[in-house]
């Protein structure tokens, strides 16, 4: 596989993630960061470092509205829950992956 079907291949795959995860708002944050160590957030972050490392001026408002297809505080108004105690004990004892 030459370099280039390669990148294809995984901007396919990180669009179909983020709009699988855009249409998963029963999913909360805090039970991905549980389950996997990281969560819509994080992606976010990773592509503002990744626009970081070409050179491109991305703030964290506009790479969240990317992943989550919204404003991020419109999201948190519309989808997220409060954390359960169970879940809230559950991220302090793992760590989160950078």
């Amino acid at each position: 596989m030459d370099d280039m079907t390669k990148l294809e291949l995984e901007a396919a795959t990180f669009r179909r993630l983020v709009s699988h995860l855009q249409g998963r708002t029963d999913v909360q944050n805090i039970d991905m960061m549980n389950l996997t160590g990281f969560c819509r957030n994080c992606l976010s972050n990773w592509y503002r470092e990744a626009a970081e490392e070409k050179q491109l001026d991305l703030d964290k408002d506009a790479s969240r509205e990317i992943i989550y297809g919204m404003p991020y505080s419109e999201w948190k108004a519309k989808h997220q829950t409060e954390a359960t105690d169970s879940q809230k004990a559950a991220f302090k004892v793992k760590k989160p992956q950078e």
